[in-house]
């Protein structure tokens, strides 16, 4: 499944980096920009929720609007 997520709070490549990592390590493939605040994600929802998701990206210290 593929979802857009708005996501707040990245500054810098960095920000990419920490949320492409986290998400991989789901099994989530992913692509971050910071520039527009854009987290697209593409899982497989019998491996993982979206919900799961949105907890790995919070407890980085992002906010999904």
């Amino acid at each position: 499944m593929k979802k857009t997520l708005n996501v707040k709070g990245m500054h810098c490549k960095s920000c990419e980096v920490i949320i492409g990592d986290e998400l991989k390590e789901l099994g989530v493939k992913s692509k971050v920009n910071h520039t527009t605040g854009v987290v697209e994600v593409d899982f497989d929802e019998k491996k993982v929720s979206l919900d799961k998701i949105k907890q790995v990206i919070k407890k980085e210290g992002y906010t999904i609007a």
